[in-house]
């Protein structure tokens, strides 16, 4: 009987450091108990065949496995861009097919490119590298594999996140050898349950305003002679912020201030979170809300102005929160979903009130997974 493996990997959902891991930053993340499942039979061929349900299949050869740009901006260039990465660290890869089905549902906000990625790392990895890579390695093959491949110029969290499992906080000051620390974090002890509200706006074609943000951070860090904003000073940013105006556009500026001021917020939250102080935490949550609006301002496209769907979805948040509570954009913005704390005793209203606005389903109440992406069974 021929061996059949099942390999599991969660999405995510950033708590903090919106926009930060792509200029080496710090963030909170962690993975929720929706995942992508595959099951996995070796074929005895070169070639890789992964079945989606609802989509069509994706077929590619492992003879010749260089970036193709034909393919940007699809399934077959992250799994092509995953095998590349093993077969740079001299994995011995076979075809196989799998099969996947996934509860994380592209445009949720909550990374299904990312969970994808890191499953298709932990079969290569279980399968044809005798599981040498470790969580944070898989991560980082995960994003070369968008960045190279897929095109999108993402930064690392949603893949670490994801492959690591649980509550994170993570240091990127050091991308090749991030920082990651594990919290012991329970919401419902707490009183608040993690929603993920879907706002209705469309996720796709909005690869160039994401790219936009890390295109202006990187104007502020040549002004500087630096790579990434995490290099430049903030006394030295606002010193020179007069000479500064002027070479660089204003919104660029607003991004940058997001940068500086998001990264402390992600230092004083783990703070909070290590003793137990939830109402503080609670309250950054909402400045980092704050902050992405008014000064990184990924809330809706450049110029939108009949959609705005993803503020009408923050501004009923609010309302329906009642003072308590927190919201913020969730991920990358501009569409998709928002992120509320929601104290228990109001989680009914706030799901009804939701749904009756953003249609049925719009709501979803989530936990912390523990697991990150790994082998279920052999």
């Amino acid at each position: 009987m021929e061996t059949k493996y099942i390999f599991s990997a969660p999405g995510r959902t950033e708590i903090s450091g919106n926009h930060t891991d792509h200029q080496h930053g710090c963030i909170l993340a962690a993975a929720v108990n929706l995942e992508s499942v595959a099951e996995v039979k070796l074929n005895g061929t070169s070639t890789v065949c992964v079945c989606s349900e609802g989509f069509p299949d994706t077929v590619i050869e492992l003879n010749d496995l260089s970036p193709r740009d034909e393919e940007k901006n699809t399934t077959k260039a992250l799994v092509r861009g995953v095998a590349a990465a093993f077969a740079q660290r001299g994995a011995k890869l076979q075809g196989f097919d799998a099969s996947v089905r996934s509860t994380v549902l592209p445009g949720s906000g909550l990374s299904s490119s990312a969970a994808f990625e890191v499953l298709m790392g932990n079969i290569f990895n279980e399968l044809f590298y005798e599981g040498k890579a470790d969580a944070v390695q898989i991560a980082q093959i995960g994003q070369y594999a968008e960045n190279v491949y897929f095109g999108k110029p993402c930064g690392l969290m949603d893949q670490l996140a994801s492959s690591v499992g649980g509550m994170v906080f993570v240091d990127f000051a050091d991308p090749a050898a991030p920082v990651v620390e594990k919290l012991d974090v329970d919401f419902t002890a707490a009183g608040y349950a993690l929603c993920i509200i879907d706002s209705g706006a469309d996720h796709g074609d909005l690869t160039d305003e994401y790219a936009a943000i890390t295109r202006e951070m990187k104007g502020i860090c040549a002004f500087f002679g630096k790579d990434v904003l995490r290099q430049v000073s903030q006394q030295e940013f606002f010193a020179v912020l007069p000479q500064l105006r002027g070479k660089v556009s204003d919104r660029a500026i607003l991004r940058a201030i997001h940068f500086f001021r998001e990264n402390d917020r992600v230092m004083h939250q783990v703070q909070a979170l290590r003793e137990g102080d939830f109402d503080t935490f609670l309250r950054y949550v909402t400045e980092s809300g704050r902050s992405s609006w008014m000064y990184l301002q990924n809330i809706y496209p450049a110029g939108a102005t009949d959609k705005q769907e993803m503020a009408v979805t923050l501004a009923l948040c609010e309302t329906l929160l009642r003072g308590r509570g927190a919201c913020r954009v969730h991920g990358g913005g501009f569409a998709g979903t928002v992120q509320a704390f929601v104290p228990t005793d109001l989680l009914d209203s706030f799901c009804e009130g939701i749904e009756a606005v953003l249609g049925k389903g719009s709501c979803h109440v989530l936990s912390i997974r523990s697991a990150g992406g790994y082998l279920v069974k052999a």
